[in-house]
């Protein structure tokens, strides 16, 4: 019978969706696993690097159960967002009716993989029985204090017409429009207090072992711990302060000058009236519309202006010019910074450029420098020199002493600072969570009351072309009541991030359909954490660490147990493929080359480097046309055999003819040999020799090999070749054997059924099918995982290296069950050694584990 997978494939998923196969509840008496991929965004069909990320978890999950586990493997949507409302406007459709048709679509694909998922648990975020649960979050969180709004200057985007999270900007531009650079809006918005939780998120990093070191490397840097101190410099003829946070108190009397931010809250107020005012706002409005990357980074020239007013150093009581730099950020420190040119090489450079004052405040052991003859600023270690009563101090000391003295003064004091900013959660968009707050001219900001929750987003709404929310455009929806004092009310017509709600899904998957609170605290307290979670180092900072900060607010407000959501991350890398380019057409689909040649114009086509596969550059392989062709098993082979998971995966057209080849190789194994195979009886390892023995032996070493690849290591690929390199050896016996008896039979069908098994979670459904044709029942994920004979691993010889006085001079192999003093005499009577020994006298013999014997004469 020829290998059929579309046949076998689609009857084994009807099989397992009749018999509920991945269905799961709480099992106290078993071990849970619970294993997760990214959810996706219904975009309307899966790729190439959805099928990887889900085939990776999708044998994770299988392998686990097999194992006793009780496993939990869900799936669902990541279905509100931006690009749903541009494609829905694009089409002239509705972003609810595109998105669920996309599900639809998406899930069928999803199912022809033969995916594990527990359907019934699947949710969609943009469902209200979802985000009314998120709505509640919100209102508690706000009771707190870590829900906010005030006003300030956002990130904006003009295509994207809403703000965006300070995490949402990449290298200055939108991040999903990489060519769209972002600009500087005021604003009202939302937000949410991270920062409160910082120093735990950060402290809490190094528990994550079994966290890549990467991610955790870029939420340390993001998070952006420093220690250092606030410094009071007086505004001079004013009685305010300026407070400006340094890491380097030691260099505080180098101070010459000070840089405010553009943004900075005290600027408008502090140059009205002076002579700099116009051309001071006129640079601020300039570098606002720039975003902080562009304006800080190298590439950029360092401006500044002369804003009119002085502060006063608090330690030299000198009065120093205040500027406004382009380089300096509101939101690090206090958004004003001290300068100090000699020690500081961007401030140096400003200094030079508008003729500033430079001070040496730390010198060299030995070194004397100076101010004016310096051609760059010195930057290292040294002694304070200028620097009052704490002349002579090693400036490492200086930090603390100085900082010390600031703060018995009252014009400083020790301080930690963090990069991370509260996460901006405002949407001026449509398809999104209703925020669930009210303005009332009485009661002023008011939650919604819970009993009325969720607050549903209308579906009745026509979008705008030019983006934004209709929802402030529709008093059906924005007049309310206020719940406190019954008086006129309007809603809030802003959305939440959507971010918002991949923060928190991985729990609700515990118990989809709770009714009463977030969570059920039973589920909750059996599944989470997530034991293995699985998707792409992009989320390092956006939705990996908005997950853990949720995870703690979720904790506080006494719906979860656990401080982190995640316990092991799997970052696996991309699906890449060599670009195809037509001189006269550009980037080509593969189906628009033949023989090389572009099947438009019949131009040479230039084949470019390996990328990501994107629709932009049309290097996309369409899953649902191999899976036609090949079978979702062969995908599945192709995608775990072509690399380890955690690198990026090369596409090879021939690698997929090979995996479809090998899982013929493995049909015809069994299909070839049914009824020998059938009627062979159970092996007698101990009747056992010869090839026959070393082919039994083979089987325990592929399912020990294979074990430890998945278990220890996730390397699927080497596990895959293992199982190859049995295949082969059952093949080349059964081709070299002179006879096949039943011991012969009883092998190669030991071989064959191990194969299978191992095979499972890779290829689930041919292995399914070959395991009901060789005569079992059930399902093999409920069969167990194989274990190996540590006995049956032990060789009937070992290879014995020789050597005299420490060089090799012989090789032998000898029985595996020799004791040493009979390896050592084995040694001394082989020729090549006695022929170098001769006469000389025998001082020492020693046998090192068996593998090695050392002659000293």
């Amino acid at each position: 019978m020829k290998y059929s997978p579309n046949t076998i494939e689609k009857r084994w998923q009807e099989s397992w969706d009749n018999a509920a196969l991945f269905e799961v509840k709480e099992l106290p008496d078993r071990e849970k696993y619970y294993l997760l991929e990214m959810f996706p965004y219904p975009s309307g069909k899966i790729h190439m690097g959805h099928v990887r990320n889900y085939t990776i978890g999708d044998v994770i999950a299988r392998y686990k159960r097999m194992t006793g586990k009780n496993v939990l493997h869900p799936m669902g949507w990541d279905a509100f967002g931006l690009p749903a409302e541009n494609a829905a406007i694009d089409n002239n459709t509705h972003p609810a009716k595109w998105t669920y048709a996309n599900i639809d679509h998406m899930k069928s694909q999803l199912r022809m993989l033969g995916l594990s998922y527990d359907w019934k648990r699947e949710i969609a975020t943009c469902d209200p029985d979802y985000y009314k649960w998120e709505q509640l979050v919100f209102i508690k969180m706000f009771e707190k204090g870590l829900a906010y709004k005030k006003r300030t200057n956002v990130n904006w985007c003009d295509l994207c017409q809403t703000v965006l999270a300070k995490e949402q900007v990449e290298d200055g531009c939108c991040w999903r429009h990489t060519n769209r650079e972002v600009t500087i809006k005021e604003m009202d918005s939302w937000y949410f207090k991270i920062t409160d939780y910082a120093e735990d998120i950060l402290e809490k990093c190094d528990s994550l072992t079994g966290w890549p070191e990467r991610v955790i490397a870029m939420q340390k840097n993001w998070i952006g711990k420093s220690y250092g101190a606030i410094i009071k410099f007086p505004l001079a003829d004013s009685d305010q302060v300026i407070e400006v946070f340094t890491t380097r108190p030691d260099t505080v009397y180098g101070v010459t000058f000070m840089c405010f931010a553009p943004e900075h809250q005290m600027l408008r107020e502090m140059i009205k009236g002076t002579e700099q005012e116009k051309d001071v706002l006129a640079f601020v409005e300039r570098n606002m519309k720039i975003a902080g990357f562009i304006r800080t980074a190298e590439f950029t020239e360092k401006e500044g202006i002369f804003t009119g007013r002085y502060a006063v150093n608090p330690l030299t009581q000198e009065k120093i010019p205040i500027f406004v730099g382009n380089f300096v950020l509101a939101d690090y420190g206090t958004g004003a910074i001290m300068c100090v040119p000699t020690h500081d090489q961007r401030d140096f450079e400003f200094a030079c450029k508008y003729n500033l004052k430079k001070r040496v405040v730390i010198t060299p052991a030995d070194t004397e420098l100076d101010s004016d003859t310096m051609q760059k600023a010195y930057e290292g270690q040294g002694i304070l020199v200028n620097s009052g009563r704490f002349n002579g101090l090693a400036n490492h000391k200086a930090i603390e002493e100085i900082a010390l003295y600031l703060d018995s003064q009252g014009i400083g004091s020790k301080t930690v600072n963090f990069r991370i900013r509260d996460w901006n959660i405002s949407r001026q968009r449509y398809w999104g969570t209703p925020i669930p707050m009210l303005y009332c001219q009485k009661c002023g900001i008011v939650p919604v009351d819970e009993k009325d929750l969720p607050v549903v987003l209308p579906l009745n709404m026509e979008l705008r072309e030019g983006g934004g929310s209709p929802l402030s455009f529709e008093p059906d929806f924005y007049e309310t009541k206020c719940p406190k004092c019954n008086g006129i009310a309007r809603r809030e017509t802003d959305t939440m991030d959507t971010f918002v709600e991949s923060s928190w899904y991985f729990a609700r998957y515990a118990s989809p359909r709770y009714e009463k609170a977030p969570v059920d605290e039973y589920s909750v307290k059996y599944w989470l954490p997530v034991d293995q979670y699985i998707g792409g180092i992009e989320h390092a900072i956006l939705h990996l660490l908005y997950s853990r900060f949720f995870t703690r607010v979720l904790k506080d407000l006494g719906y979860l147990h656990v401080d982190e959501p995640f316990k092991n991350l799997l970052t696996q890398g991309m699906v890449c493929k060599e670009t195809e380019e037509c001189p006269e057409h550009g980037y080509l689909f593969p189906d628009e080359v033949k023989d090389d040649k572009c099947t438009k114009c019949g131009s040479q086509v230039i084949r470019g480097r390996s990328l990501k596969m994107s629709k932009s550059k049309k290097n996309v392989v369409d899953p649902a046309f191999l899976v036609d062709t090949y079978g979702a098993d062969t995908v599945r082979m192709f995608c775990l055999f072509a690399s380890p998971p955690e690198r990026d995966l090369e596409w090879s057209d021939q690698g997929v003819e090979g995996a479809f080849r090998f899982l013929n190789r493995v049909w015809r194994l069994v299909d070839d040999n049914l009824d020998n195979l059938k009627n062979a009886p159970k092996v007698n390892e101990e009747a056992l020799d010869g090839d026959l023995k070393a082919l039994n032996r083979k089987i325990h070493e592929t399912v020990k090999k294979v074990t430890n690849d998945i278990e220890d290591r996730f390397h699927f690929n080497t596990a895959i070749s293992a199982v190859m390199e049995l295949i082969n050896d059952a093949y080349r016996y059964m081709n070299d054997a002179k006879e096949m008896d039943e011991s012969s039979w009883s092998v190669i069908r030991e071989a064959a059924e191990k194969t299978v098994i191992l095979l499972s979670p890779v290829v689930p459904h041919i292995t399914e099918e070959l395991w009901h044709i060789l005569g079992h029942e059930g399902y093999l994920i409920d069969t167990g995982w194989p274990g190996y004979n540590e006995g049956a691993l032990e060789k009937d010889k070992r290879l014995i290296v020789v050597q005299v006085n420490g060089k090799v001079r012989s090789k032998m192999e000898v029985p595996a069950f020799l004791s040493d003093k009979e390896i050592e005499a084995k040694a001394l009577e082989d020729e090549k050694v006695k022929a170098f020994i001769g006469e000389k006298g025998i001082k020492k013999i020693f046998v090192v584990q068996q593998k090695l014997v050392n002659i000293v004469i």
